[in-house]
């Protein structure tokens, strides 16, 4: 392994992970100084990022024009997830709300959703939208377990789910509640499958640690049993993306996993912080961004991630 970081580098483990780097790139950390940072998300327009500062209740802005980083919102309503919609507007999940909040053009914040059969949501966590503008979010329990990442409070749901909005007829459903601590998510390139993280051993010993796979069909329905894509083997899977060749990379305790579409994992890019989540950004969608525990990372590849 090579870095230029401490505890960071590659490891090789399929030959055909070698065709994801470029030879000589590294791991380069770009800013540091939050607490618990997540949710990157890539704007092409502006060449910048967002991402997130839990505990820290802000959202920040990284400027690849000059590096600099700067507040983007104080406070953020505790801030986690966070995705582009059709139209470019930014969508987040925000613990403190237990809501999926839409940022207009103008800059002005609408709550899409914040409660679902009358019960407010737990606090939503991760989130992408589809093809056909639908917006998919998990809604585990963390931002309610203690005022660290949101606010303590009791749950109304009888689950943690996983939610499809209908942003066009303001409609909300339930994909699924068999998951303990559903997580990240992502739909493969052709959407016939949606990837969902179940974190739930970060508070159930011997719980789930898994990725799981849903088959979508031609309407876009999902079956509310997942089959087993791959069990995590350091740590907890978070948040993840997808690439172009459906290869999927994913948060772990030790920096980022790759897997390819059949499940092997195939590399890991490694990072000396607890990875939460990733995005692909830059002009030709080949840089990795990183969010570890406390600092901002990305490296470049040699291959294109999926914008959304």
């Amino acid at each position: 392994m090579f870095g230029e970081i401490d505890g960071a580098g590659i490891e090789v483990l399929h030959p055909s992970f070698s065709y994801c780097l470029t030879g000589h790139g590294r791991v380069e950390r770009l800013w540091t100084g939050g607490r618990w940072l997540e949710g990157p998300v890539w704007f092409g327009a502006g060449r910048y990022l967002l991402f997130s500062d839990i505990p820290n209740n802000r959202m920040l802005r990284w400027d690849e024009t000059d590096g600099g980083v700067s507040v983007f919102r104080d406070p953020s309503y505790f801030s986690n997830g966070n995705t582009r919609d059709l139209e470019g507007r930014l969508i987040t999940c925000e613990h403190l709300s237990r809501s999926v909040t839409r940022t207009e053009h103008c800059g002005s914040r609408t709550v899409l959703v914040n409660h679902y059969q009358g019960k407010l949501l737990n606090s939503p966590n991760d989130v992408v939208v589809k093809s056909d503008g639908t917006i998919w979010f998990t809604d585990p329990d963390y931002g309610i377990l203690s005022d660290y990442e949101g606010q303590k409070a009791a749950s109304e749901q009888d689950s943690c789910g996983i939610y499809k909005y209908d942003p066009n007829n303001n409609e909300l459903v339930r994909i699924s509640g068999q998951l303990t601590k559903p997580n990240g998510l992502c739909f493969n390139t052709s959407e016939k499958a949606l990837f969902v993280s179940d974190s739930g051993a970060s508070h159930m010993p011997n719980g789930p640690k898994a990725l799981l796979r849903f088959s979508c069909d031609k309407s876009g329905n999902v079956p509310d049993k997942p089959e087993l894509f791959a069990e995590c083997t350091e740590g907890l899977f978070d948040g993840f993306r997808i690439d172009t060749d459906d290869r999927i990379w994913t948060s772990a305790r030790d920096g980022v996993h790759c897997y390819d579409k059949d499940g092997q994992m195939i590399g890991k890019i490694k990072i000396p912080e607890i990875v939460s989540n990733i995005c692909f950004g830059g002009s030709k969608l080949n840089r990795l961004f990183i969010t570890g525990t406390t600092s901002l990372y990305s490296i470049y590849l040699a291959i294109n991630g999926k914008y959304f």
